[in-house]
């Protein structure tokens, strides 16, 4: 996991990819290296977090042995081995993965996407033809941004603030708060919350040769999935899937720094825990981490203390206090760049904090099987006609059945309609490509990195991905819960056992604390973003008595008001 850098054109000058690749030291701590075209048409830039072949042999950005490719990696390629038996005619001169992809792109040129399991951004120069490759994974798990300049220019980074440091103005993107602020959505396509800066969008090519850009996509999930269900019978669906997910846990223990594993008290960490164990066997003792914030109505530990019983994993408490959030909020939305989730992600900083300060570098976690086997709330609502109401206490609107997809709950559908599969899938395929999960994505990296730690998510493979859209929604959801096939799976073929904490719309006491101990702080910083960056976003008095209402009890929903925290934050990071 590393940090990525790049500028390609006219504009393609050291100094400031120097500045580029300062900016990115947290997200590749132990190394770092420039590669500048000798024809003066590029300079790349890569700040290595070594997980695999320590050695300086892993040194990027890395140059094919006949000097016509240099490629500046971030991710893993999780089956980097078997893609090297395929390279027969290759001399590799280390055991890192980045070696691989290198080899890959030169055997194979861009097919070789298709062949990779793994997450990844990159770039990819070609001296011979002056032309630059910058790819992104399947879902968008790693991150790649670029900004464009008149003069044909191009600058590529791993995060916004690589690109401000190498001279894009620091202007707010006025359309994409306002989305925000309106709707609750974050991830957009084409725009991020600055200006003049756009994401390379999730498992798509960009192509640049004097100073033309073209980006096409070489992954599309709606296609790859298909409009078919899967009518096989239920054992021979859970053989397939359970096998690709068993195999996927597996690679993603291929490490030479320590692994730990992240456990909560739900449905997702009690099938990774047996899925741990049936790849180490009973006898794993990678570190189990878990956060906490003091208050028995949302921490999870009991339950988490229950799913560890008679397992050697060594259970690591991470605790979150109020006090810490003021200094910790700042923080992470320097790293972030752009508004994150709350306390929650802040109880997830501090974990990855714990985890690094012992020596754990890589850390696994359960992101992806609510999505892929809708386990969230508003999948039945969405997919069964059941009223919005059940629903209501989610504390992101951009959740709710009909937000950011119009006729997504019509209650006047008729009834052998009303469990449809498509409007179930539409729902899913949603909140994989547009909404749910590129914002944990993001809030993850960010927060991983922050500390210098490889987050991996197992249960993000493709293959599980598609394979598991394809169910019906018979296998997904019934009147009574989410997950239908998944709880099956893990109670009759994988040694483990379910432990499941009380369904809650928040994992941590955000509401409490805002009107309790934050309180104060949370005001300073509402008044702050309304005179910064809200100013022409948020009418004041309105804000204010919204903010007094929720303050002395009213309503149970603190999204907006973290929403226009985050507004007062970027405003103090703005006159730094």
């Amino acid at each position: 996991m590393c940090g990525v850098s790049a500028i390609m054109g006219p504009g393609a000058a050291e100094p400031a990819l120097h500045r580029m690749v300062e900016s990115l030291l947290h997200r590749g701590p132990d190394d770092r290296g420039i590669f500048v075209d000798p024809a003066g048409r590029a300079v790349l830039g890569h700040d290595r977090l070594s997980i695999l072949d320590l050695s300086d042999a892993g040194h990027q950005p890395m140059v094919s042995p006949d000097g016509r490719y240099v490629l500046a990696f971030n991710g893993e390629l999780y089956n980097y081995r078997e893609l090297r038996s395929e390279l027969q005619g290759h001399q590799f001169r280390s055991d890192c993965d980045t070696e691989v992809v290198l080899a890959a792109w030169t055997a194979w040129g861009e097919a070789c996407l298709h062949r990779f399991l793994g997450m990844f951004a990159f770039v990819m120069w070609d001296t011979a033809t002056g032309e630059a490759a910058v790819v992104r994974d399947r879902f968008g798990v790693k991150p790649l941004f670029v900004a464009d300049n008149p003069d044909g220019t191009l600058m590529v980074a791993s995060e916004i603030k690589a690109l401000h440091a190498a001279g894009v103005a620091r202007r707010p993107d006025l359309t994409t708060w306002a989305t925000f602020l309106a709707s609750g959505r974050q991830e957009l396509p084409d725009r991020t919350f600055w200006e003049a800066i756009r994401p390379v969008p999730a498992g798509s090519i960009l192509r640049w040769r004097d100073g033309v850009v073209e980006t096409s996509r070489w992954y599309d999930l709606a296609r790859a999935v298909g409009e078919t269900e899967d009518d096989r019978p239920d054992d021979l669906v859970a053989e397939e899937w359970l096998g690709l997910a068993l195999e996927s846990v597996d690679l993603r223990f291929r490490s030479d720094v320590p692994v730990g594993i992240n456990v909560s008290g739900g449905v997702d960490s009690s099938f990774l825990l047996a899925a741990v164990h049936a790849v180490q066997g009973e006898r794993s003792e990678v570190e189990a981490y878990t956060f906490v914030t003091g208050d028995p109505n949302y921490d999870e530990l009991p339950w988490v203390q229950d799913l560890l019983t008679q397992t050697r994993h060594p259970s690591v408490v991470v605790p979150l206090a109020a006090g810490d959030v003021p200094a910790l909020a700042l923080d992470v939305a320097r790293h972030q760049d752009e508004p994150f989730g709350g306390l929650p992600t802040l109880a997830y900083a501090r974990l990855f904090e714990v985890a690094r300060s012992r020596g754990t570098l890589v850390l696994l976690d359960g992101q992806g099987l609510d999505e892929q086997w809708a386990g969230y709330d508003y999948y039945r609502a969405g997919a069964t006609g059941v009223p919005d109401s059940i629903v209501q206490g989610s504390t992101d609107p951009a959740t709710r059945p009909g937000a950011l997809l119009p006729g997504a709950v019509d209650l006047v559908l008729a009834p052998d309609l009303q469990c449809s599969g498509e409007r179930l899938r539409a729902l899913q395929l949603r909140d994989i490509s547009a909404t749910k999960l590129p914002r944990a994505l993001r809030y993850n990296d960010r927060v991983s990195m922050r500390s210098g730690c490889e987050l991996r998510e197992p249960f993000l493979d493709h293959r599980l991905v598609e394979l598991a859209l394809r169910q019906p929604a018979s296998r997904k959801i019934d009147a009574a819960t989410g997950k239908v096939f998944l709880r099956r799976m893990l109670a009759d073929r994988l040694p483990g056992r379910l432990v499941e904490a009380p369904k809650r719309p928040m994992q941590t006491p955000q509401r409490e604390w805002l009107r309790g101990p934050l309180a104060r702080w949370a005001s300073e910083m509402i008044e702050i973003g309304l005179d910064g960056v809200g100013r022409d976003l948020l009418d004041p008095s309105a804000a204010r008595e919204a903010w007094r209402r929720f303050h002395g009890g009213d309503g149970d929903n603190s999204y907006f008001a973290w929403q226009w925290i985050s507004l007062g934050l970027t405003t103090v990071l703005m006159g730094e």
